[in-house]
Formats: structure tokens, C-alpha cells, sequence
């Protein structure tokens, strides 16, 4: 068995994990609930990996950490869109 079929499943658990969140707050353009700094650290150690991932140029890494990349990016540029919008409109 090829070792590298586990690191391929476990990417794709965790990769989409997320995909039901970054379909919920596109959908609702609620972010409300999401803290901000939690996904400013998060985003960054995710490019983090994928730099990682690249530099040792193990696929299974690379393919999970640009899944979750795209998506936690997605969530993170609403949310901080949201947050803008909110702190305009109370400014106002």
C-alpha cells in the first residue's frame, strides 16, 4: 500500500472540513459569529504549511494546505469585509 494514500485521506477530511463554512457565510454573509483573529493566525500558519509543503515538495501537504487555503481565505476576506462594513456604519 502506498503510504502516501493516508496523508491523501487525511487531507481531504480536514481540507473540506471547512467547506461547509466557507459555503455558509457566502451564502448567509453572516460572519458575525467568527473571530477575526482567530482566522487572521489561522490563514497565516495554513500559507505557512503550504510553504512548508511546497519547500519539501510532499503532495499530499500541498494539496490539503491549498484547499484549506482557499476556503479559510474566503471565510477571512468576509469577515473582514463584514467588519469593515459593520465599524462604517456605526461610525456613521
Amino acid at each position: 500500500m502506498d503510504i502516501q494514500i493516508i496523508g491523501y485521506i487525511a487531507a481531504i477530511c480536514t481540507s473540506l472540513s471547512f467547506l461547509p463554512q466557507a459555503l455558509k457565510v457566502i451564502k448567509t454573509k453572516d460572519t458575525e459569529a467568527l473571530s477575526l483573529s482567530m482566522y487572521s493566525i489561522f490563514t497565516f500558519g495554513v500559507i505557512m504549511w503550504l510553504v512548508y509543503a511546497l519547500l519539501i515538495w510532499d503532495m499530499p501537504m500541498i494539496f490539503a494546505n491549498t484547499v484549506t487555503l482557499t476556503l479559510a481565505l474566503i471565510i477571512f476576506l468576509l469577515k473582514v469585509k463584514h467588519t469593515l462594513q459593520s465599524a462604517s456604519s456605526q461610525g456613521n
